[in-house]
């Protein structure tokens, strides 16, 4: 598992939260648009659902590997992988929030930076705009616990 002090944590989702609101969009030539960034993808770096924060490793893992995001999608000219689902999205209406179902299409590009495999999801909802929702790291299988764990160079 890796390792970090709390100042590096606190270091990375800094420069990480600093550095995603300055980028805004992002052309992708797949899909010959541009892909939002808005608070939704930064919200999923830090929370696996609404008010339920992923774990500090998790976290730190995936705003570490956040500058990569940008030049992967301007690169992206070919699909990996999409899902197509019905999920329930947070709706503004007449000032309040009310949770629909709606139809939600997951975007998947896989890129290979540095020997680094990334992992990077596009969200779109119904007909929407496009925006940028994860960043993977590879995740290996632990050798002791079989278990899922975050992916760190210096690890067997």
């Amino acid at each position: 598992m890796i390792q970090f002090t709390n100042q590096e944590f606190k270091n990375v989702k800094e420069n990480s939260e600093r550095l995603y609101y300055e980028i805004k969009d992002v052309y992708c030539p797949y899909f010959k648009e541009k892909i939002l960034f808005n608070d939704a993808g930064m919200d999923h770096l830090k929370f696996k659902y609404m008010q339920t924060a992923r774990t500090p490793q998790d976290q730190f893992m995936r705003l570490k590997l956040l500058h990569l995001v940008p030049n992967i999608i301007r690169s992206s000219g070919t699909l990996q992988g999409i899902k197509e689902t019905n999920h329930f999205e947070r709706v503004r209406i007449h000032n309040r929030t009310d949770s629909i179902l709606k139809p939600v299409t997951y975007y998947e590009f896989i890129a290979v930076v540095n020997r680094l495999r990334v992992k990077i999801i596009i969200k779109q909802i119904d007909s929407g705009q496009k925006f940028f929702w994860s960043v993977i790291p590879f995740w290996k299988i632990g050798r002791d616990t079989k278990k899922r764990v975050l992916y760190d160079k210096n690890s067997d």
